[in-house]
Parts: structure tokens; sequence; C-alpha cells
């Protein structure tokens, strides 16, 4: 079980996006507790008539100035609480990876499934699971009231219990091959059947009104508030600061962390860069979110993904795809070529120089393009910026990271030491050691908090798979 903390989050439904808090779960006095900023109307005395809610505001800063002068809600309480009243618009933009599209649910099931797709979807219906869960206010006294409190939710019980929903927390993999290609299917129709009715459900238990501070018609609409994310954002207060901001339990004192989101949400979101983008220590970077996503069309449909890579030697971009599931990047020799930036990366890409991804069948097509070859977040692999993290924690900073702020660092090494043949990075990993069993807990248990005294052992470990990795990289011009 992490420490209490508290996360913004974006709702996207009926073309309008909403923000709010989500405290995850957390054990106090023996009891786990989860919760929303909300609260519950109606007659305290009679359940049947109560009405859980959650309150939703049209923009970061409507939602930063409601928590400053309200505490009649269900947050109040929260050990949190009077570190996240003090924060600023910047401080409750939430992440990407805490961002649910509820509208886009119909779009992505329509589609052929890839990674995105199944971790976009595990996401959201693991949300409305979450929001269902603490808006249902039934008491469940006797059998009557069980039976009301089903219907409170019938759609989203139903919905969360099949087994091909089930399948999304298991990744992409289970959606591959011919039996997977079934499982896909049966769950866009679960989806058609269901849908509907679940938005339906949990649409009665969303203010729109934000407590009755502001309208609905204050909402933009879902391109509207995305055109306003893709730029500088006029209502950060913090925009020039590029960390974020740890809510500790133990205290008001803020204390600045890894930037990228996967390394706390024991954290509040990080504030974006003037160009839009999360900040990656070291990266040369600064294509706003709306531009990598137009490329990512064209570089997911030809199977070739460009990636970013930092470490102690410095940030470069290059190339890499799947073959028979293993890993092969833009290179040769087990090399890894690392270009300063895109346009570099793409200029290499228009040549004629030999490598080891010329013999893929798209290549062709890599090679005469225009479209720039910009790293979505997920293909973003700060090797540096996870060393320091386990430092800090092994400093003092211990309870304050999740486990979670291994998985990305760990795939984009693992991947090099795949396509470079580094088995001293594999040795390190391996099931047994320190690195591989931290590794395996944060896979199964991605919010349990990392000990000062596990990250101490790690620090060195992860240092010695940097080293690795570093050797395997080439900087080209």
């Amino acid at each position: 079980m992490s420490r209490p903390s508290i996360v913004p989050i974006a709702l996207t439904l009926d073309d309008r996006t909403g923000y709010t808090l989500w405290a995850p779960p957390w054990e106090e006095d023996g009891e786990e507790w989860q919760a929303f900023l909300g609260s519950t109307t109606g007659d305290d005395d009679d359940d049947s008539d109560a009405l859980a809610v959650v309150h939703l505001f049209p923009s970061p800063a409507a939602l930063a100035a409601f928590c400053r002068v309200n505490t009649d809600h269900d947050l109040a309480d929260h050990p949190v609480w009077p570190v996240v009243a003090t924060l600023g618009a910047g401080d409750l933009t939430p992440d990407e990876d805490h961002r649910y599209d509820l509208d886009g649910v119909y779009d992505v099931v329509a589609e052929n499934p890839d990674r995105w797709a199944v971790d976009e979807l595990a996401a959201v219906i693991d949300m409305v699971g979450r929001l269902a869960e603490c808006c249902d206010t039934g008491s469940g006294d006797d059998d009557d009231d069980d039976d009301d409190d089903e219907a409170d939710f019938e759609a989203v019980a139903d919905l969360v219990g099949r087994p091909e929903v089930a399948s999304l927390s298991l990744g992409i993999d289970t959606f591959v091959g011919r039996a997977g290609e079934e499982t896909w299917a049966a769950l866009g129709t679960a989806v058609d059947e269901l849908w509907e009715d679940v938005v339906e459900e949990l649409d009665e238990h969303l203010d729109w009104t934000g407590a009755g501070t502001v309208s609905v018609e204050d909402y933009p609409s879902a391109a509207e508030e995305a055109e306003a994310r893709s730029g500088p954002s006029s209502d950060d207060e913090d925009e020039d600061d590029e960390d974020i901001e740890l809510v500790d339990v133990d205290g008001d004192d803020r204390q600045p962390a890894t930037p990228r989101p996967p390394a706390g949400s024991t954290a509040v979101a990080p504030a974006e860069s003037a160009a839009g983008t999360r900040a990656i220590r070291g990266s040369r970077l600064t294509d706003s979110p709306a531009a990598v996503a137009a490329a990512a069309e064209f570089w997911e449909t030809v199977g070739i993904l460009p990636v970013e890579l930092v470490v102690p030697a410095g940030s470069g971009v290059t190339l890499r795809c799947y073959v028979e599931d293993r890993a092969r990047f833009l290179g040769r020799n087990g090399e890894v070529f690392l270009f300063s930036d895109p346009a570099a990366l793409a200029r290499f890409c228009a040549g004629n120089e030999e490598h080891d991804l010329t013999e893929i069948a798209s290549w062709a097509e890599v090679a005469a393009t225009d479209v720039p070859p910009l790293p979505a977040d997920q293909d973003r692999y700060d090797l540096t910026e996870l060393a320091e993290v386990l430092g800090e924690v092994a400093g003092g900073a211990g309870g304050l990271v999740q486990h979670r702020a291994l998985l990305q660092p760990v795939e984009g090494a693992r991947d090099v030491a795949e396509y470079a043949g580094l088995t001293r990075v594999e040795q390190l990993m391996a099931a047994g050691t320190p690195l591989g069993q931290a590794v395996a807990r944060a896979e199964a248990d991605p919010a349990a908090s990392l000990p000062a005294e596990d990250a101490a052992v790690l620090a060195g470990a992860w240092d010695e798979v940097v080293a690795q990795v570093g050797t395997a990289v080439i900087f080209r011009d």
C-alpha cells in the first residue's frame, strides 16, 4: 500500500473535459480508503436519498481556486490536503497518464489493437470502476438494499466483470494471434452493449458545476481543450518550473523530484514546458504533444518508432522496431546510433548508409517520408534520471517514490541490452537479483512505495546497467 497521495485527473465526456482530484487507495487506522474530490448530497439519514458526486472544473486554474478556499468535500480530511490546498494550476495539471477520454472508447475498440489502445482502454475502464466504487452510497444492510446497490452501477459492474475486459490488464500480448483477435472482438462487443449505459450511470454522479462555482457553459469542448494544451498555458502559475512537487504526508514541505510521471503518482502532476511537452532532463526535444501525435500516425503504420535515450554521455534520438518480439534499433553490429535531434535523424534515414533496419519491409517508406521522427512519451527513456531518483530515495526520500518509476527506464535498458547482446545487463536484472525482484514488484504492484533500504541496493546495480548501456550507443552527426 502506497503512502497517502492526491493526484489531479481529467475526464472527457460529452465533448467536454473536467478536472478533479483523485486520492488513490491508502491505509489509515487499519482500513483502506480511496476518494475523489466530491461530496454527498441528499438526506444524510436516508441512504436511499443520498447521491455521491464528483466535482469537475473547466480548468486546472478553476480547480486550484476551489481547493484554496473550500473544505466541504470528501478530501478535506485526507492527510495531504493541507499541502494540496496551497498548490497552483501548474501543480494541479494532470499528466498524460491521468487523462481519461470516455468519449474515445468506441473509436479505440473499433481499431486494431496496439499497446497504446490496450493501455488507454485499461486505464479508462479502471478509472470508471473506481468512480463507481466511490460514488456507490448504498448501505447494503438488507437484501432489498443489495438489489438497489447493484442497480446503481449495474452496467459498470457487468463491464468490469467481463473476462475480456479483465484481459486488458495483461497488456497487448493478450490480443495477439487468432485467440487474441477473438478476445479483442469480444471486448468490442462488450463495449457496444454496455458503454452507453455505463456512461449514463456515471454521468449522474459527475458534477459539471464545480460544486456550484461554474456553469456547464464554462467547459471548453474537447477540441478546444486539446488545442489549449498544445501551446503555452496562461493559467500555469509555475510554467517555468520543470520540476514536479511531491506531496508528503509528514508535512507541508514539497521537495523536487523526477519530472517524469512514472517517478511517482505520490506526486501531483508536473507543469508542462512552454512548448507543451513534459520536460526530460538532458532532452533536446521541444515539440508539442499535438505535433508528436500527428507524427505518430505514420510511425505506427510503418511499425518503426522513434525513441529518445538519455545516458550519461548525453541524449539522442533513434529508431526501434521489434522482429519476432526482439528489439532492433537503427544501428549496426549491436551499436545503437543516436542523433542529436529528429532533424539529424531524418537526414540520416534519407541517406544510403547500410544499417540493421534497412531490411525491414517498411524501411523504404521511412527513407522517403517527410514526417519528423518525434518520440512519444512512452518511447522516451531517461536512464540517468532513475539513477538520481534512487539516490534521493536512498538518501532519505523513502516512501515518496513508487516502484512504477523503474518500469519505463528498465524497458529502454532491456531493449538496448537485447539488441547489443549485453549479457551483464540481463544478469543484473535476472529474477533472483535485487533489481529483478524490484522490477517484478513494479509490474505486479506499480503503486507500491520504494523503501530507502531497497533503493540503496538498487542504485549500485542500476549504475552498472547504465554504464553497460552507454557502451552500446554511438552518437552520430
